[in-house]
């Protein structure tokens, strides 16, 4: 249906704007034909020039528009690129493994994950491998209230916090530096005194300092809340959650302390060829679990780029759709020029036969070039203002008037105009006087 529909939107555009010509010329003035034919210009040629060249500012104009919300939207791409990620992703192979769903309980769970763990370090060129419940850059950010030593917050005080359960060693697997005391290691089990591991944002919004370690917090808000988890290390900020957006205040918890973990991913870290690493990964899992299935089986670095993949879309899809604008726009003002080129073969002629200069014709011809390329792009400017306007909410790190993004549209629509009125001015510079003199 989708292709039907375009097909006949097509069909339905070429019929309508062809018959109109084609109608118009099964009314022909003979008097204007003949007046035309004595070397004068009838009224209604101008007019019908007036119409072309206003066609095509429109376009010019649409193609501006578009090419303004398509350079906005490579600019937020690029600005969402260029965020640090507070990690090395490279070299890091990732896959969730969900045993609960196969009727594994919080025991054999964590029996499972840890002989997986274990087979993964076995592997050749593997130098570190751990685990997180949430996973990295997979868009969920589950937050809670928190409660902090020594904190006391105002009554409209934001006390969320990121939550993270980790493995031992996921901060030195992922290569997040651990600022102050240290992370997690598998004595962080069942049993052992509850500890957590924040980042520097939850340093900074719960008033930590550099004292953070050895202070006490607790999910929940209220007097009634026993601070009885023990802060062992402070890292790095990172984004776990999404690329985009400030790093949210965090803090981890061993992901062995928690008796209900039904489902984690892996992370595993190799010296050699992350893809061989992949491959390896199902045979490994099968000889754990034949009936466990592998979930999400990538690179962290394939993950970083998911994880941007409707700005990438968003762009792409802008472009697209301005580079067609523009091939249009392009396509239509070389047609006007020349046809009008054509029109005015005599004229220009009778100007070189008179001393006009190769230059001089081309400047003229140029110069209607330059005011249609005026008038389409100032008014393509506000719409590249309206649309930036209407999207600002998908931009990332400018605004949707941002100039350097409408001053690289303008450019380009320039150099793009100026392009393809160039062959009909050069065209129009090689005229010999001879002929176009007894041109009909």
């Amino acid at each position: 249906w989708t292709v039907a529909a375009t097909a006949a939107l097509a069909l339905g555009t070429g019929v309508a704007f062809g018959l109109f010509p084609a109608l118009h010329a099964t009314r022909p003035d003979l008097a204007a034909a003949l007046r035309a034919g004595a070397g004068q210009v009838p009224g209604g040629a101008r007019a019908a020039a007036r119409f072309r060249s206003g066609l095509v500012a429109a376009q010019i104009a649409l193609s501006m528009a578009l090419l303004g919300g398509a350079a906005l939207f490579a600019r937020s791409l690029a600005n969402v690129l260029r965020e640090p990620l507070g990690f090395r992703a490279e070299r890091v192979v990732a896959f969730r493994l969900s045993p609960e769903r196969g009727g594994y309980d919080g025991t054999r769970s964590a029996a499972l994950f840890a002989r997986v763990r274990e087979a993964l370090a076995a592997v050749p060129g593997v130098t570190a491998v751990s685990t997180a419940e949430n996973g990295v850059l997979g868009g969920s950010e589950a937050t809670m209230n928190v409660s902090v030593e020594g904190f006391r917050p105002a009554p409209d005080a934001n006390t969320d916090a990121y939550l993270d359960r980790v493995g031992a060693g996921f901060f030195r697997t992922l290569g997040t530096p651990v600022l102050a005391g240290r992370e997690f290691t598998d004595a962080d089990r069942v049993g052992a005194p509850p500890v957590v591991v924040v980042n520097e944002a939850f340093a900074r919004r719960f008033g930590l300092g550099r004292g953070a370690v050895g202070r006490h917090m607790a999910p929940g808000a209220g007097d009634a809340v026993r601070l009885d988890r023990e802060i062992v290390g402070v890292v790095r900020d990172a984004r776990y959650g999404r690329v985009k957006g400030p790093v949210p205040p965090a803090f981890f918890a061993p992901v062995a302390q928690d008796t209900t973990a039904g489902t984690v991913a892996f992370y595993a870290r190799t010296a050699l060829d992350p893809e061989a690493l992949r491959e390896a990964v199902p045979p490994l899992v099968r000889r754990v679990d034949p009936a466990l299935p592998i979930e999400q089986l990538t690179t962290l670095p394939a993950q970083a780029r998911a994880s941007t993949f409707g700005d990438r879309f968003l762009s792409v899809l802008a472009g697209a759709f301005a580079a067609l604008a523009t091939a249009l726009a392009a396509v239509g003002l070389y047609g006007v020029l020349a046809y009008t080129v054509a029109q005015r073969t005599r004229e220009l002629g009778v100007r070189v036969a008179l001393g006009a200069s190769a230059a001089a014709v081309r400047r003229l011809v140029l110069g209607q070039v330059g005011r249609l390329l005026l008038a389409g792009g100032a008014a393509g400017v506000l719409g590249a203002l309206a649309l930036g306007r209407a999207a600002g909410a998908l931009l990332y790190g400018l605004s949707g008037t941002d100039p350097a993004a409408l001053a690289g549209a303008a450019l380009l629509l320039g150099a793009v105009g100026l392009a393809a009125g160039w062959v009909p001015a050069s065209r129009a510079s090689r005229v010999d006087p001879t002929r176009a003199l007894r041109y009909e």
